[in-house]
């Protein structure tokens, strides 16, 4: 039971946390995009790495529920 809802808040806590970030960085990446448009290139490349780490975090959380899951 208490194995369960650990598992639901953390990939809850994980899930929203990664909503934020990703909508973070991507609102960032566009305001940096409208003021400097020769750099687009290297600020959608650096945005793609940043979305692919917070992702991974979110990621993380789905297999330690999974582990507190099969406890």
């Amino acid at each position: 039971m208490d194995a369960n809802i650990g598992a639901g808040l953390a990939i809850g806590l994980a899930g929203l946390g990664s909503g934020i970030g990703i909508g973070l960085v991507g609102a960032k990446a566009v305001s940096s995009m409208a003021r400097q448009p020769e750099a687009a290139p290297l600020i959608r490349t650096t945005m793609i790495i940043a979305i692919a780490f917070v992702e991974s975090i979110a990621l993380y959380a789905l297999v330690v529920a999974f582990m507190l899951m099969a406890k």
